[in-house]
């Protein structure tokens, strides 16, 4: 007999740890009404594929989401848990 073996997930992490020319899915956004629905008219909401374009520390993220590029503040990308 055959044990199943399963394979953890890492647990999410702040969008922010993110390195440049990562690829990573948004799992979920912890901010308020106003942000989600800002950041869902960008195309950042739960389940969407990331590609880090920078990670400009100290300066603001930039990202491609979905062919388009968008920039956060750091605050903001602290904010999204990604995989």
């Amino acid at each position: 007999m055959s044990e199943a073996v399963r394979v953890q997930e890492k647990p999410p992490q702040p969008l922010s740890t993110a390195k440049a020319g990562q690829t990573v899915r948004v799992v979920r956004i912890d901010a308020g009404r106003g942000l989600n629905s800002r950041l869902a008219s960008m195309g950042l909401v739960a389940s969407a594929e990331l590609k880090v374009v920078s990670n400009g520390h100290p300066g603001p993220f930039v990202l491609i989401v979905k062919d388009a590029k968008v920039v956060l503040g750091r605050g903001v990308a602290q904010k999204i848990l990604v995989r």
